[in-house]
């Protein structure tokens, strides 16, 4: 009988693996390049997938690799049943797939509902069939307003910047809320509902363990497509409810996709890329009958400071809780500058990352990392401008994402790009720069004090410590501008965040350092925090 309830308890938490998971994300174009054209892909992401194992995350969730002209990094997707020749083949992807789940990671694909390339079979022939055809209804077209039609149908804007409509030759327009090269799907018509449920089913049969849902608030636009009344439009996102976001009908598109996640074995699951106006609108979409995990975009986007990481915590917790969902924590990913950068820049800004990255693996629920912060990565600002490829600065120069998207340095060659490509290739699609030689996997795996060796490290006490993973937190008295709490299962986080040594007790009864991302000095019953760290604890008297 004894046995039977092990198997039953280690069955429940396999099946409940997202809960807690610590998900890898790799950008593929800047994670390895395996065939030397300076670009990275599947093969090389095949060759690093030892390194993420013994990293210690559970996961890794890949960016589009799909066929696609690339006009934004392969969210402009032209068939979502390939792979791009960049970045190989199918025969890769399903080589990929195997090797990850050997390794014990499984791995999560983008899917991209809201708009496609215009490159699509699709939007070519609508572009061809012409006004009132039955092609054209797949997308969002309109006549135009004015005497001539010459004004756009509204006033919405583009993400990217500009109006959010292409005016075509035979007058008509066409809706796109990201580059004039991605236009919008109508979420209205059945054929455009039919074509994704097979598109999941094609993935999830080759065996991808779930998918990150690519604007996941925007399928759904507002009926009659009303103005929004003012510019800046960009600005209100995640503030404010729009026409074009965060409409109350997607969520029947994300019920309809979590009924095909259940109906395969393994708990495959949907991550919401959300932006909501407030934790409890983000909450909706991870009730029971939708999405697994939706980001938490509100944590990311919190200033350095103890007060608004507690609220932010707690609020997240107390809504997912509602719903029964686990919470989920990011510091970096793909779109925004890198934390390091964000909290301050140079030793200021790698102790405060490092102290955040204790914080968010301390808490329950899942963290997502984004490849290269565990290096202590920050943004490259100093780009040459030839290189510099992103549609975003077109709205603004200062907004472009290229310097969090710079090629990861996996050894310490003399040159560039430090092992990024096979040997004797020294060219890269974003230059690495040449002080990153010292911030490289190679270097950094001989050092015990570095920022690698500290996720490593951190990764494997989450992982074997009964007080951390799932659950809940406790939260205890301690000074201004630091932070502390409590999990059960005998463990505790102390986060200072300020500029100054703060002396703070011990956490109830004896307690034994487990982990610090700066050494604090401990006397007796007493703890003096450095500035911006974080220490972990083992709670013996639990």
């Amino acid at each position: 009988m004894t046995e039977l309830v092990e198997e039953a308890v280690v069955s429940k938490t396999a099946a409940r693996w997202w809960r807690d998971a610590v998900i890898y994300q790799v950008y593929v174009r800047s994670f390895a390049d395996g065939n030397g054209d300076g670009v990275g892909d599947l093969l090389g992401v095949r060759s690093r997938l030892r390194y993420l194992a013994e990293l210690g995350v559970d996961a890794i969730w890949l960016t589009p690799f799909f066929t696609s002209p690339m006009a934004d990094f392969g969210y402009d997707v032209a068939d979502y049943r390939d792979v791009d020749p960049i970045f190989g083949s199918l025969a890769d992807a399903k080589a990929l797939l195997d090797d990850a789940h050997r390794h014990g990671l499984k791995v999560i694909v983008d899917v991209v509902p809201n708009h496609t390339s215009d490159r699509h079979e699709w939007f070519v022939a609508a572009l061809a069939a012409g006004p009132g055809s039955p092609e054209r209804d797949r997308y969002i077209f309109r006549e135009g307003r004015g005497a001539h039609g010459e004004l756009p149908p509204n006033d919405w804007e583009s993400i990217f910047g500009g109006p959010a409509w292409t005016r075509l030759p035979d007058g008509q327009w066409y809706l796109h809320l990201f580059a004039p090269e991605q236009p919008d799907l109508n979420w209205e018509h059945q054929e455009v509902h039919d074509e994704f449920a097979d598109i999941l089913r094609f993935w999830l049969d080759l065996g991808v363990d779930g998918f990150r849902i690519d604007v996941a608030h925007g399928m759904v636009k507002a009926e009659g497509l009303p103005d929004v009344g003012h510019t800046d439009q960009v600005k209100m996102i995640g503030a404010d409810i729009v026409p074009f976001f965060d409409q109350d009908g997607v969520h029947e598109i994300h019920r309809t996709w979590r009924r095909i996640l259940d109906s395969y074995e393994g708990e495959r699951i949907g991550v919401a890329e959300a932006w909501a106006p407030s934790p409890q609108r983000l909450a909706n979409y991870v009730r029971p009958d939708e999405l697994h995990q939706a980001f938490n975009f509100h944590f990311l986007n919190t200033p350095w400071d103890a007060a608004g990481f507690r609220d932010v915590i707690t609020v997240s917790m107390e809504t997912v809780s509602l719903v029964g969902a686990p919470s989920t924590w990011v510091l970096s990913n793909h779109d925004v500058k890198r934390h390091v950068t964000r909290y301050g820049d140079g030793e200021l800004g790698l102790r405060r990352a490092r102290a955040a990255t204790l914080l968010m693996l301390a808490l329950p629920g899942s963290a997502y990392l984004y490849q290269g912060e565990e290096l202590g990565l920050p943004e490259v600002l100093d780009l040459p401008e030839e290189y510099l490829q992103d549609p975003q600065r077109l709205r603004d120069p200062d907004s472009g994402r290229d310097g969090c998207r710079v090629p990861m340095p996996w050894t310490a060659t003399e040159e560039p790009p430090f092992g990024f490509a096979p040997p004797g290739i020294y060219e890269s699609w974003l230059p690495v720069p040449p002080a990153w030689r010292g911030l490289s996997v190679e270097t950094q795996l001989r050092d015990t004090a570095s920022t690698l060796s500290l996720y490593r490290a951190a990764l494997r006490i989450r992982r074997e410590h009964p007080g951390l993973g799932d659950g809940e937190i406790r939260w205890l008295e301690s000074p201004a501008g630091t932070l502390a709490f409590a999990r059960d299962g005998g463990f505790a986080c102390l986060i200072n965040m300020t500029p100054d040594w703060v002396e703070m007790e011990r956490p109830a009864g004896r307690a034994g350092l487990l982990l610090a991302s700066a050494d604090p000095m401990v006397s007796g019953d007493l703890i003096r925090l450095a500035p911006d760290s974080t220490t972990w604890w083992a709670l013996n008297n639990v």
